[in-house]
């Protein structure tokens, strides 16, 4: 049974002070070896809609899936021009209606605002190449929802980001992982191709599109899953 690696980051840097969730974080320079390394063995990092084929088993090859969640700042600021350097895209979801703002929905929870990126940076994010997936209006817990509420989050966060960017937006991720029944059949209507959880594992090739687990951005344990003898 063959397996893809989709790559969970979302903040590029050292943390905030104070911040109570400093394991969200990577810093600049092991994201840079661990690009680099990626590059080393063969692999391309790619973005979701990118791995489409692969995940569907129409396309095979050295490839790892890297994406980013919330729509940080950092991500265009500190990623951005190490993709760039090694040759790898990657996705962000982004939250549509917190654009250029802060992380609004754990701010006080974990002691940290984090800005995200603004309009022009998600821009110029897009025009590098990298991929823009949905991330919800608001960030919400989605099963909580009512149907309307529900509606709005995924199938306007979508309208809105392709408003901006006057382009397809077809992937989609479940803020804080969280999702039923009723919320996946929200997002297949919604016309998404895929959607990412934060469950952990290797993503199967042909599995379910739209119920994808993802890694915690430990490449070389990654590659150790994936026969490489890498520690």
């Amino acid at each position: 049974m063959r397996s893809i690696p989709i790559l969970m980051y979302h903040n590029i840097g050292r943390p905030l002070p104070g911040d109570r969730k400093p394991k969200l974080y990577v810093r600049a320079d092991i994201f840079s070896r661990q690009m680099a390394l990626l590059r080393l063995l063969g692999f391309r990092g790619i973005s979701m809609s990118e791995a489409m084929p692969y995940l569907r088993g129409e396309l095979q090859g050295k490839v790892v899936v890297i994406t980013f969640d919330d729509g940080y700042a950092d991500t265009v600021d500190l990623a951005l021009p190490t993709l760039r350097r090694y040759g790898h895209t990657a996705t962000c979801y982004v939250v549509s209606q917190r654009i250029g703002q802060h992380n609004t929905w754990d701010a006080d929870q974990i002691g940290a605002h984090k800005p995200l990126m603004s309009k022009e940076q998600l821009l110029y994010w897009s025009a590098a190449g990298m991929g823009v997936g949905a991330h919800t209006q608001t960030h919400p817990h989605l099963p909580d929802c009512d149907d309307v509420s529900l509606l709005n989050e995924v199938a306007g966060s979508k309208a809105e980001l392709e408003a901006l960017l006057q382009t397809p937006v077809a992937q989609f991720c479940y803020p804080y992982g969280a999702l039923d029944r009723r919320v996946v059949e929200a997002v297949r209507a919604a016309g998404y191709d895929a959607a990412t959880t934060t469950g952990r594992g290797l993503a199967v090739v042909g599995g379910d599109l739209h119920t994808l687990p993802r890694e915690r951005p430990r490449v070389s344990r990654i590659l150790y899953k994936l026969g490489l003898g890498l520690g």
